[in-house]
């Protein structure tokens, strides 16, 4: 090793990311290695920046997919600068608001909505009766954006086809 490459335990130990993460990341084609004639993995120092930008990314809820492209729009596969952080970071941003919102939505209905938009059997067969928020998807239909009126409105136009 010489002073510009970093081995795989030290980039885990400086980047707080275990080295199975790090294999994993190179194998997602995110990072970059050489090896040593002894096979042993080297990583430039820059790789340490270019993991933290993985993990930062991760932690705004980026998934790897997304992570992949955003760094491909980088020339050379070079470590993000500041202004690479910034126009990339403003382009999240609508995605960050769409998660925010829909955090909102679900604190503000968590009480009296899961699963199919309602706890209260009462409520149910108002909202959704015969459980037919089901037809639109998986998960909690009106806390994904689902309305009781558009659920029902389907409904009835499904029923007026047959």
């Amino acid at each position: 090793m010489n002073e510009t490459t970093i081995t795989i335990g030290e980039l885990a130990r400086r980047s707080g990311v275990a080295a199975s993460a790090i294999r994993f990341y190179e194998e997602q084609g995110l990072i970059n290695s050489t090896r040593t004639e002894g096979g042993h993995r080297q990583y430039r120092r820059e790789v340490l920046r270019r993991v933290g930008f993985i993990r930062a990314a991760q932690a705004v809820g980026l998934n790897l997919s997304e992570i992949r492209s955003a760094l491909e729009t980088l020339p050379g596969q070079r470590t993000p600068t500041r202004q690479d952080w910034q126009r990339l970071s403003r382009a999240w941003q609508p995605l960050l608001q769409e998660r925010i919102d829909g955090l909102i939505a679900l604190r503000d209905q968590l009480a009296s909505c899961v699963g199919c938009g309602c706890l209260s059997l009462k409520s149910c067969s108002l909202y959704n009766p015969g459980d037919v928020a089901r037809r639109r998807g998986s998960g909690a239909r009106y806390l994904l954006g689902d309305t009781s009126r558009a659920v029902l409105a389907d409904d009835i136009a499904d029923k007026q086809k047959t």
